[in-house]
């Protein structure tokens, strides 16, 4: 099943159910949601490295209106709990007042990994930071649904780890 942070099971399979509907619905793609100039390969070594990596990287391009506020944020949710997920995947995530979309930015390290404190304690190769609104609930979990599904497929996690540069990540995700 689908973990869903901070959710009871029956809660987690209703969640669930309003996303397939959602989806259906809108037919939204994780590719909507993804620009080339938000992946980044890198050789970091610690979480906070990571994710100022990340961070920067969303400020540079032009998706943050605070940059501040933004990390403070994804560190504050990560220390309510780890995004770490398992299977060498984090998907660190903050919602703000006053941002009208959202977006995601990847990262990922192809060397040993990074300590995340992940469900299943390997370390995180790819990360997955998603920041947007704060009053779009619905449009949020579908957005970490389809990327919590896509990352399930091992092949496309083999993928993303062998991918070279930024169009190839992109593309891995154009079918979904």
């Amino acid at each position: 099943m689908l973990w869903l942070p901070q959710c009871e099971e029956k809660e987690g399979s209703v969640i669930l159910e309003r996303i397939k509907n959602y989806m259906k619905e809108d037919s939204v793609a994780i590719s909507d949601y993804l620009d080339e100039k938000l992946v980044v390969f890198f050789e970091v070594h610690t979480q906070g490295e990571a994710l100022q990596t990340l961070v920067d990287l969303l400020d540079k391009e032009g998706k943050l209106r605070d940059k501040q506020t933004f990390y403070e944020a994804i560190q504050q949710r990560e220390k309510i709990v780890s995004t770490g997920i398992g299977i060498g995947v984090a998907i660190p995530h903050a919602k703000i007042p006053g941002y009208d979309d959202f977006f995601i930015a990847i990262g990922i390290q192809k060397n040993d990994g990074i300590e995340w404190q992940a469900l299943d304690g390997l370390p995180v190769r790819i990360i997955f930071m998603i920041g947007g609104p704060d009053d779009e609930q619905t449009e949020y979990l579908n957005i970490l649904s389809m990327i919590t599904a896509a990352i399930k497929d091992e092949e496309r996690r083999k993928k993303l780890l062998k991918a070279t540069n930024a169009q190839d990540v992109v593309a891995i995700f154009e079918d979904l």
